[in-house]
């Protein structure tokens, strides 16, 4: 017996709506990576699962103006800062480990902000906030 048409037409949406959704599982899976320690520096927060755990552990002085970020999974830290009116200056933010590795960002006072990853496995971060040619610190975490 030959199948008919419908019944083919049905077995092809069928298929093509499986191969869509594994596709879209794949897809979405793979697009946090992960990282630990060492292996996060100079990643994007925003693309790891770093993101998913991280708490403010410290603020820069005297204003807290920019935030340091850190991820107990992923043992690394970043720094953000979110908006703000800075009559229209530049400000720029800053992340550095004790070990010397540091990423930085610029920021205009609109949205939010951050750098790149530092390891922060059994060593310590700070961020930091420049403002007008003034730098505000957050203390070592």
């Amino acid at each position: 017996m030959k199948p008919s048409l419908r019944t083919l037409a049905s077995a092809a949406a069928t298929l093509a709506l499986a191969a869509s959704g594994t596709l879209v599982a794949t897809g979405t899976a793979s697009a946090a990576t992960s990282c630990y320690a060492r292996s996060c520096t100079g990643l994007d927060p925003a693309t790891t699962i770093c993101q998913n755990d991280a708490r403010t552990v410290a603020y820069t002085a005297p204003n807290g103006d920019a935030e340091l970020r850190y991820s107990p999974t992923c043992r690394a830290a970043w720094a953000r800062a979110t908006g703000g009116d800075y009559g229209g200056i530049q400000i720029t933010i800053r992340v550095e480990n004790n070990q010397g590795a540091s990423y930085s960002a610029v920021y205009n006072g609109n949205g939010t902000i951050y750098t790149r990853m530092v390891d922060d496995k059994d060593i310590q971060s700070r961020a930091y906030f420049q403002y007008n040619n003034s730098w505000g610190y957050s203390e070592w975490y």
